[in-house]
Parts: C-alpha cells; structure tokens; sequence
C-alpha cells in the first residue's frame, strides 16, 4: 500500500471534493484493538492542527482518569476515505498518534512505541525495517434472526478450492476490492487449509505502516464479511482438529545502499547482518511469543501436526521450523517468521521482533545450523541433539520467558510491560479459573 504524502491543504480539498462529513481518528490500544474518536468535520480544522483531546483513561493499558486528557496528532499519510458511509455523506479515517497533555509523546500508544524503536534501528545506520504479512481468518455464518455469530462455517473447502465448494468467494472477492479502492496492492487471495479459512496476501509496507495496514485490513475484512451475512474472525484456533490461523510475518533490513540481508559473495546470498539478526529473533522467541502469540487459544494453534511451528529452529528449504529463509535474493532477500498469529498487536509485535534482531546484530549472535529435516518427525532425542527447544506450550509459559528478557520487555518500554504483563495475567488466571467443556465430558462420570 503505498503511502501518500498529504499537506494540510490536500486535506482540505479533498474533504471538500468528496463531501466527507464525519472523521474517523484511530489509534491501537495495547491489546491490538482499533479504537476511533469520530468528529463532523467542523473540527478539521483542530484535528489538522493536533488540538483535538480525548479521555484515555478508559483505554486498556492507557492511563489513570486522573491523567486523561490526551491529545490525537494525525500522521496525514494514513488519510482514507473509508468506500463504505453514510447518508449523510463519505467518512475519512486517520490514523492518529496519542500525546500526553504537556504535549510530550505518550509511549503507552504501541504505535509511539515503536517509532522509539525505529529510530534505534536507525541510530545503528539502517534506514527501513520492511515487513510483509500472510494473516488468515475464518469465515463463520451469522444468525440471520440475532446478527450474533454462530459455531457454523461458510464452507467446507480447502486449499486453493474453487466455488461452489468455496462459498466465501465471493465475500473474499469483495475485499480485495475494497482494499484496492483503499490503495492495498492486493498479490492474492485464496480459500486457506482448513474449512472455513482464507486469506488475502498485500504487498509490503515500511514497519510502522505495515502495522497500519493489518488494523485497517482486520477492519475491512470483518465490515464486508457482514455485509455478506458471516462474521470474520482471527482468533488463532476456533475450532479443534483443524488447522489455525497465523500471520506469517517476513521481514527484511534496509541501508541506503539496498537490502542489508543480501550478500552476493556469500555462498547463501545471506549477509552477515541477515545471520545475526536471525540468531536474535532465535535467541528471544521464547521471550517475544507471549507478544506475537498473545491470547490463551494462540498456545491451540502452537501443536504439532497442523503446520503451525512449535520448534525454535530455522531452515531454507522445509517449512516446519519457526523460522524459514525464502529462495528469493536481491532486494527481496528476507526472513519468515511463521509463528506470529494475527491477534497481535502489531505495532508491539513488530517492535518486539525488530528488537530482537538488533540485539542479534549488537552483539553479533550467530545463529545454530539450519535444520532442513521435517522436525516434526524428529524424535525427542533428535531435537536435543540438534539444540531445537520447543516454544512456549500455554500463555502462562511465554509470559514467564518473557519476563526474564530485559531486551524484549524493553521493545515495550515500562509503561507498555507493565501493563501487558498485568493484563495478561489477568487474562490467565480466568482461564485457569475456568472449567471447559472438555472437563466435564472427561471427567464428570469417571470420577
């Protein structure tokens, strides 16, 4: 999606010439969900000059109500006129960036957060930090009488499937096209694995509009489906036995002199910064899967045997390892990272991995040997003897790594991991508190 360069005045103009009557002003709470303040554009002329206030004190992972004025500053380069609107005339949305009320940046907005760590990555002398995402959903029927979501799938198709066997086409077939008039470049689109599943492939952004990107593709995706009598959903895993939905995450480094992953006289094609990079992002996955994999039901998709990674390893052949390196050299030199599942946060999740590989290029971590066996066949004692160490098996696992990794947590800064570890915990002690279906069917006669 590539990003336009607006002036004040092109706000103005266009405004004019669309007849846009209401303002969308987003911005990403700390658990991953777009939250929006809309305005009648009487008030564009306060938004354009950042004097629109708002209460954060009732924002998850925000502030206290005694601190919560808060100012919305508009990056103008995420300006849409959403192809949806209303009677009354078009909606533009904007994605804003949260200020404290002294006019200082608020670093509990994950988007503030990672700016701060973009710019780390710049003061080591990169210039963009590239990012291209593959997430996936489920597609589930809606109750025609309530509106509510059902446990029904659209479909019970497969991979690459064709209609009539593929019934989301059509509504996929929509979203493309309402991400197109949104300026996506859309590569493909496609019926995934598992009943019920799809997914939309857009080309790569810079990080910090990547992760604009996924929250207006989630709004999108979930907005046309309903319009289609289904409900969109990406929780990772919503149904046992089937396979889940992740968000392979691919990622590369770039200097003005071009991809810094790329070495043409290496035998690889990989540079010495793309391996140290990769022996940070080995390194902490342990640590930064509770922020890529961060609700409960992420650890159901994290099993063996529905191609979802399990295993910290990396190849560049076979795709069962957490880390894969695609065959592509050149400028489309990069790594794939599979675990990360689409109810990240994307802004902390991409500051996280990014944090991760520069501690690898800082202290020149060098990554094991590639693993180019299947190793989910391996056995136990084979997976030991080529160092592989499984990822965390429960949130309450990740959460632990977690907070014994300065440098992750430090991707988040105090405010944010202070915040999301509590969150968290809370989120893991009503699950635990929980007795599930599957407990009474199992146990309630036999014991």
């Amino acid at each position: 999606m590539v990003k336009a360069t607006y002036t004040k005045d092109d706000i103005r103009r266009i405004v004019k010439d669309e007849n846009v009557q209401f303002l969308r002003l987003m911005f990403t709470d700390l658990y991953g969900t777009v939250k929006n303040v809309e305005v009648p554009v009487s008030q564009l002329g306060k938004l354009l000059d950042n004097k629109l206030m708002f209460d954060g004190s009732s924002i998850d992972g925000f502030v206290r109500i005694e601190e919560s004025d808060m100012w919305l500053y508009p990056d103008l380069s995420t300006w849409t006129i959403f192809p949806w609107g209303s009677e009354h005339g078009k909606i533009a949305g904007v994605v804003c960036e949260v200020y404290n009320a002294d006019r200082t940046p608020f670093l509990g907005d994950p988007r503030n957060n990672l700016i701060r760590v973009l710019d780390e990555m710049k003061k080591l002398g990169f210039t963009d930090f590239n990012i291209g995402t593959e997430p996936e959903f489920f597609l589930f029927k809606l109750d025609p009488e309530t509106g509510e979501p059902t446990a029904k799938l659209n479909d019970q198709g497969s991979y690459f499937d064709l209609a009539p066997v593929d019934l989301g086409e059509n509504c996929r077939r929509e979203i493309v096209l309402e991400l197109e008039h949104l300026g996506f470049d859309v590569e493909a689109s496609h019926h995934e694995v598992a009943p019920g599943q799809h997914e939309v492939d857009f080309k790569y952004a810079d990080a910090l509009h990547a992760a604009d990107n996924i929250q207006l593709f989630k709004l999108v995706v979930k907005t046309v489906a309903r319009k289609h009598g289904l409900h969109a959903t990406f929780m990772p895993k919503p149904l046992a036995s089937i396979n889940g939905s992740g968000m392979h995450t691919n990622m590369s480094l770039f200097t003005e002199k071009g991809n810094a992953f790329y070495d043409a006289d290496s035998d690889s094609g990989l540079s010495e910064d793309a391996l140290h990079f990769l022996g940070g992002l080995l390194a902490h996955a342990r640590s930064y899967t509770a922020i890529t994999n961060p609700i409960v039901n992420s650890y159901k998709r994290l099993v063996p045997g529905y191609e979802a990674p399990v295993y910290v390893a990396w190849s560049g052949r076979n795709r069962s390892p957490l880390v894969r390196v695609p065959i592509a050299r050149g400028d489309s030199t990069r790594l794939e990272l599979r675990s990360v599942d689409p109810t990240a946060n994307p802004y902390l999740a991409i500051a996280a991995i990014l944090e991760s590989g520069l501690d690898g290029l800082r202290n020149k971590i060098e990554p094991p040997k590639p693993v180019d066996r299947n190793i989910y066949v391996m056995t136990e004692e084979e997976r030991q003897a080529n160092n592989i160490v499984d990822l965390p098996s429960t949130l309450h696992n990740a959460l632990k790594a977690l907070r014994k990794d300065d440098v992750v947590l430090g991707s988040m800064g105090e405010h944010l991991a202070a915040s999301f570890l509590e969150g968290k915990r809370i989120e893991w002690d009503a699950y635990r508190q929980d007795v599930s279906q599957w407990e009474t069917k199992q146990y309630l006669e036999q014991y």
